[in-house]
């Protein structure tokens, strides 16, 4: 592929060209656009990242989406589909609200990705309308004290606040599928400062995984991730040990079959 893919425009935007490089992709959280991955791009130049963009913020600011949380994750599903090669190695990252939806992309998808990272995000039993998270009553009310500490004016404070509504309806919409388990090592991972997602909600992801599981926690807040290099590092990390692991005689006859 020589250039962004169509879907830049859509459910996917690619910081570099997709086609040859491993693929990292990165699900941000509610009241937030992929925009906040672009630097993950520019320090690793070996990957491909490519954010998933709901609509209604950045460059999808007009567009209107009135499906459920299940429609949001079939329209990523095929936008991955159609964007990334089969047999590429594929991370998904999800950054709280982010790491619900990668969790169901990660069952949905054709092909098992090679991993899923889920940070600073509650795991299913614990989403959707239930007490504490995003698309309970006070869904809402709990983010916006996320915002109580970062310096916006009114109008990019009101975006957010926008965003952050629509965002609590779509998980209101969720329905946990009774513990399935996700087909690909899954890794949990916390701010040991984060007030919203404690470590026991962190550990509260075991159950959803069918091979390995691990968990690590990272200096800092709800948003480490985007604050701490190492997140993205260690998700770089997971990237190169997929392409090691599919280079040995075994995987490379059995990605040929993908």
């Amino acid at each position: 592929m020589s250039g962004p893919h169509p879907l830049t425009q859509g459910w996917l935007v690619p910081f570099a060209p997709v086609g040859e490089r491993p693929v990292l992709v990165c699900l941000p959280q509610a009241g937030s656009g992929c925009g906040a991955f672009r630097s993950w791009q520019e320090h690793h130049d070996d990957v491909s990242v490519v954010g998933v963009q709901l609509p209604g913020r950045e460059n999808r600011f007009t567009d209107e989406f009135d499906g459920t949380f299940a429609d949001a994750v079939a329209e990523i599903v095929a936008a991955l589909t159609a964007a990334v090669p089969s047999g590429l190695p594929i991370v998904l990252f999800g950054h709280s609200l982010g790491g619900l939806l990668g969790y169901e992309v990660a069952r949905a998808l054709p092909n098992p990705p090679d991993a899923l990272v889920v940070a600073a995000s509650r795991p299913p039993h614990l989403s959707g309308r239930v007490a504490g998270s995003m698309g309970a009553a006070d869904g809402v009310a709990t983010a916006t004290n996320l915002l109580a500490g970062k310096e916006l004016d009114d109008d990019v404070r009101e975006l957010v606040l926008e965003v952050l509504r629509q965002d609590a309806e779509l998980s209101a919409t969720y329905t946990d599928p009774a513990g399935a388990p996700v087909p690909c090592p899954l890794h949990a991972w916390g701010g040991a400062a984060d007030e919203v997602v404690t470590a026991e909600h962190v550990g509260g992801w075991a159950p959803y995984a069918d091979r390995t599981f691990h968990t690590r926690q990272f200096a800092g807040g709800h948003d480490f991730c985007l604050r701490a290099p190492e997140a993205a590092a260690a998700a770089r990390a997971l990237l190169t040990a997929s392409v090691s692991h599919s280079m040995s005689p075994s995987m490379s006859q059995s990605r040929q079959g993908v």
